[in-house]
């Protein structure tokens, strides 16, 4: 190939990934501003504004240098991958043999969130680790075979690539049923973009 060509190519990825670099951007701010417009309170608001371009841009250089299999829906901001007609189901035995050895601070795991006969896989990060007992940031403190201690309706998942595919794309059962993926909060992107698809072990930095 010649320079020319080589310096053409070049600048055709180039362009391409800017061009999905500012795609995202534009979908997490349509977001994010509906979601800030819901915020009663002044002070909290104008700090959640200030930070929000740091925020935006980091989820999406993460998400365009990431490894995630997944296929990236750039307008709206989302994965996207086919769904289980089934939801996830919790297995207290396998839940207590993995989280007893892996559990660390900064942990990615997903849960399964029950509300009004919808479930909805999520994920959250881990932040405190004791002998017998997790808590997650957004969802607080389980047992290690993934049961609430904190009368949330909630419950961990052990990380499986079909699980992990579910919490990134929004997937969700009501009654039993599949229903309409939901989009994800930037904060659950920013997690997603550090998910290591080859060893959920070790997120990525």
């Amino acid at each position: 190939m010649s320079e020319q060509l080589k310096l053409q190519s070049d600048l055709l990825v180039k362009g391409e990934s800017h061009l999905a670099y500012i795609e995202l951007c534009n979908a997490f701010y349509a977001r994010e501003v509906v979601r800030l417009s819901r915020e009663s309170d002044q002070n909290r608001l104008r700090r959640l504004l200030v930070s929000l371009p740091y925020y935006i841009e980091r989820a999406s250089e993460h998400i365009l240098q990431g490894n995630s299999p997944l296929q990236l829906d750039g307008q709206n901001g989302c994965w996207i991958a086919k769904q289980s007609n089934k939801s996830p189901s919790l297995d207290k035995d396998k839940n207590n043999r993995f989280y007893t050895k892996k559990s660390i601070p900064g942990f990615i795991l997903p849960l399964a969130v029950l509300y009004e006969g919808e479930l909805v896989i999520k994920i959250d990060c881990l932040d405190q680790v004791y002998k017998d007992k997790i808590h997650c940031n957004e969802h607080g403190w389980f047992d290690l075979s993934g049961q609430p201690l904190d009368n949330q309706t909630a419950y961990i998942l052990k990380p499986t690539k079909l699980v992990m595919t579910a919490a990134c794309c929004g997937h969700r059962w009501r009654q039993g049923k599949r229903a309409t993926p939901r989009l994800l909060s930037l904060r659950e992107m920013l997690l997603a973009a550090r998910i290591n698809w080859h060893n959920f072990t070790k997120p990525l930095t």
